[in-house]
């Protein structure tokens, strides 16, 4: 066969259909990368599910990409993409996905904390159940660094997203889950760059009635150093729990608030009546204008997701 005829079918085979795409987001892991990849692809062989392994390299500073490399060559169902820049792991996960073959896609992390042999269970999972959307891998237990702090914050945040979507959330931001490639696009455009993509996408298909299902799967120490910041990435995950569920169902946030606050000052109207008839102070005034305003905007955040919904 000549070089042009094999650079030919190599290219063919590269973009022939699968049925399984992993994204496999990569910054500064070059000690495990290269065992975390070849643990995937030695569970998803003899699991009889057609896939490929998406590794997507977001400019990291070591060796990792090298390394890559070498081995791309080795593992037949291996492709790397390199980012030119930093873009966090959120973008890297919404470029693997839209860069997807596979109907299924499978989202995981490349420091060994997750228990990639089990991607097939996911997989097979949703396959074979059409009315589920997403499957998620539960963790049992946290192994990250601040266990004292993130454990209560976590609980916090999962317990607020539980109220705001009426729906009960195991572990609302693992990044071990498969889900429906054609499900998920319209919602991509929402992940922001960093860690809580994950629970964006959670949000996004619970916001929408879309089935997920949990599955508990124990959760190991990472290898290498975590690039989680508490106070900052706790910070942005609980505004983007906040800004989803107001991007879908803005009168669960608003709405109770401005009720709450017209309550209050038309109690407090009552009792300045019966203690000066006729005088109405500042303050009971500034309750029932504030509640009021509030309550007009979630009326109004309401029709305009209605709107956008029916376009």
């Amino acid at each position: 066969m000549s070089e042009m005829s094999r650079a030919a079918a190599g290219s063919d085979e590269s973009e022939a259909p699968v049925s399984v795409t992993i994204v496999l987001p990569c910054y500064n892991e070059q000690d495990h990368v290269v065992k975390e990849a070849e643990r995937i692809c030695a569970a998803m062989d003899t699991s009889g599910h057609d896939y490929e392994l998406l590794v997507i390299d977001d400019a990291s500073t070591d060796d990792s990409l090298a390394r890559l490399r070498e081995v791309e060559p080795l593992l037949e169902r291996l492709r790397v993409i390199a980012f030119g820049h930093n873009g966090g792991v959120g973008t890297a996960r919404r470029i693997g996905t839209q860069s997807a073959r596979g109907e299924i896609v499978v989202w995981t992390d490349a420091d060994m904390s997750y228990p990639n042999e089990r991607i097939p269970e996911l997989v097979s999972l949703l396959a074979d159940d059409p009315g589920t959307d997403q499957v998620v891998a539960a963790r049992r237990q946290e192994m990250g660094r601040h266990r004292l702090l993130r454990v209560p914050a976590k609980w916090l945040i999962r317990k607020i997203a539980e109220r705001l979507t009426n729906t009960h959330i195991p572990d609302l931001n693992s990044g071990l889950r498969a889900f429906r490639r054609e499900v998920a696009l319209p919602f991509l455009r929402l992940l922001p760059p960093g860690f809580s993509c994950v629970t964006t996408l959670t949000l996004a298909f619970l916001s929408n009635q879309r089935q997920v299902r949990y599955v508990p799967v124990d959760y190991a120490r990472r290898s290498g150093n975590s690039k989680f910041h508490f106070i900052r990435d706790a910070y942005r995950y609980i505004l983007q729990v906040l800004r989803m569920v107001m991007y879908f169902h803005p009168l669960k946030v608003l709405m109770p608030l401005a009720l709450w606050l017209l309550g209050i000052g038309v109690a407090k109207f009552g009792y300045d009546m019966i203690r000066e008839p006729f005088y109405i102070p500042n303050n009971t005034v500034m309750l029932l204008m504030t509640g009021l305003i509030i309550a007009a905007l979630a009326l109004l955040a309401d029709l305009i997701v209605r709107s956008r919904d029916g376009r």
